[in-house]
């Protein structure tokens, strides 16, 4: 089942360079990389580059669980694609974020997420990045 992808299309409520500069911004990410409501903020750390890595702390209970991953693509203020490595991912499993202006202070955001181990795990992912994307447009306000 690696097969399995998500897909996520989000209007977020500012200008396309602040919502991709969040991103790879540590104390942006560390604000909206929640994917539950309620969630403690996430201790961060990122080389924003092509190459570069990141490394998120979701808080979770009395849990750090750690995601990291790979810069494979940065086209300001287009397109991010990284790797993403939790407990709950399959090697190879890549994000995709398309962004897409809509006028001066809206901005579409399209993710993809691919690879997962199983159904479950997409939709546990699935529901996270809806989360995530819904406080990224908290945030930017």
């Amino acid at each position: 089942m690696t097969e399995l992808s998500v897909n996520i299309q989000k209007l977020i409520e500012a200008p396309i360079k602040k919502v991709f500069d969040a991103w790879l911004d540590p104390v942006m990410l560390a604000q909206f990389m929640l994917p539950a409501p309620g969630m403690e903020p996430s201790p961060t750390k990122n080389e924003a580059r092509v190459d570069g890595r990141f490394e998120i702390l979701m808080n979770v209970g009395d849990k750090q669980i750690p995601h990291t991953g790979t810069y494979l693509e940065i086209d300001r203020p287009s397109t991010l694609v990284f790797t993403w490595e939790s407990p709950a991912s399959l090697d190879n499993s890549i994000v995709t974020l398309k962004f897409t202006a809509v006028d001066d202070n809206k901005t579409n955001i399209v993710l993809t997420h691919d690879r997962f181990i199983d159904e479950e795990h997409r939709s546990n992912h699935e529901g996270g990045w809806t989360n995530i994307l819904k406080s990224l447009n908290q945030v930017m306000r």
